[in-house]
């Protein structure tokens, strides 16, 4: 559109396209199904923009999500530019995913095992710089293999597959580009389905009712995460812990789904599931790359609360929890995002810039492209008088200009 200004946040950007649908503010509120009050709110700057509420927006207005976000965002630096240097490598190898490669060597699948190990671990350190220089070669090498194996050889090759285009999508997550990532789903997808193994299948599952989530399907989601553990809900009482981590982590996604509707009940109710799951199996896991245990439990509880809104549960859930030092970054990143927006809701401005903090020496690629750190720092700068120092340094860090 050519209007939109680096320094603006959410709220001036659904400003800015409610103007063009030739709608006023009560207008959106209903079509979105939020209130007036926090449309004009989230306008004005004064209340940051959750995910429910641009999702809801950016159906309503019908623009996509990214766009209401500005995503991705600009790059700035030669830093930056080697952070996202991986994208056009990966998003033609997601094009020809089915197209026949050249005749090369196919390389071992022990060999293609220990990369595609290491890029799930680049994903969980969020590694992004160097996991997006890996993927593009890897997911080329993957598809040699399978053209070049059958039987149970090629069904390994599509779970590696499978692994390596679920990072991809996490990757591409992380620095904006959203509908690549919905891309790299449905390539998970498929290649789950040739895997010829149940739980893989599922963690599509898991991976689509996100995009449902995003999409304000909020009630699609949940029906779908339903009829998902339907399918392995015979099974839980064998104990066996993929299938228990899988169950858990079914619902903590529908939780998630809840909260963003407005049902805090349903979503506690599955957080409940989800947590007796985990004590269940007693130890932190990773199966299938979906962290799933005590501690994920944990994470999940302040989060919830975070998305239903309630920032004083939320920052009450989080006292006293400690992290182990095996917690993936990624995870622990994403916590104390989330924790910044819990003491924000609560109205401690100090508590969520220490939270932010912590995430940047947590994860600092995952931080600085987060768009709910965007929106918490552009809410704490217009609540204080006259910004410190520090917070303008922050801000200027995640390349957020003045408003």
């Amino acid at each position: 559109m050519g209007t939109k200004q680096k320094g603006n946040g959410v709220g001036a950007r659904v400003a800015e396209e409610r103007k063009l649908a030739g709608w006023t503010q009560a207008r959106l509120a209903t079509e979105a199904n939020v209130s007036h009050s926090l449309v004009k709110q989230v306008e004005q700057g004064r209340v940051p923009a959750s995910p429910a509420f641009i999702a809801a927006c950016a159906r309503a207005l019908k623009v996509g999500v990214q766009e209401l976000l500005d995503q991705p965002y600009p790059r700035e630096n030669h830093d930056e530019h080697m952070v996202h240097a991986g994208i056009p490598d990966l998003r033609r190898e997601l094009a020809v995913y089915r197209i026949p490669p050249e005749d090369i060597p196919v390389r071992s699948i022990d060999d293609l095992a220990k990369d595609v190990a290491r890029a799930s671990k680049l994903r969980h350190m969020v590694k992004l710089e160097e996991l997006g220089g890996l993927l593009p070669t890897l997911l080329h090498d993957l598809r040699v293999a399978w053209y070049s194996t059958d039987g149970p050889e090629q069904e390994r090759i599509f779970g590696l597959l499978a692994e390596a285009y679920a990072a991809t999508s996490q990757v591409v997550y992380k620095l904006g580009y959203i509908d690549l990532a919905s891309l790299a789903v449905d390539r998970y997808e498929w290649a789950a389905a040739q895997s010829g193994d149940q739980l893989a299948v599922l963690a599509g599952d898991y991976q689509r009712a996100g995009e449902m989530i995003c999409a304000a399907d909020w009630a699609g989601a949940e029906k779908f995460l339903e009829q998902s553990r339907k399918q392995i809900e015979p099974e839980i009482g064998k104990g066996d812990p993929k299938v228990l981590s899988m169950w858990g982590n079914l619902h903590l996604k529908s939780g998630l789904a809840a909260a963003r509707a407005g049902r805090k009940d349903t979503a506690d109710a599955h957080l409940a599931e989800a947590t007796e799951t985990a004590a269940r199996i007693g130890v932190d896991r990773d199966d299938y790359r979906l962290c799933f245990g005590p501690t994920n439990a944990k994470i999940w509880s302040v989060g919830l609360a975070v998305e239903a809104l309630d920032g004083t549960t939320a920052v009450k859930r989080a006292k006293g929890m400690q992290l182990p030092s095996s917690t993936p970054r990624e995870r622990a990143g994403h916590h104390y995002i989330d924790l910044a927006r819990a003491f924000l809701l609560h109205g401690d401005r100090e508590g969520a810039f220490s939270a932010l903090q912590l995430a940047r020496r947590i994860a600092p690629t995952q931080t600085r492209y987060h768009p709910m750190v965007h929106e918490t720092v552009r809410a704490l700068a217009r609540q204080e008088a006259r910004s410190t120092e520090t917070l303008r340094g922050f801000a200027a860090w995640c390349g957020i200009g003045h408003s």
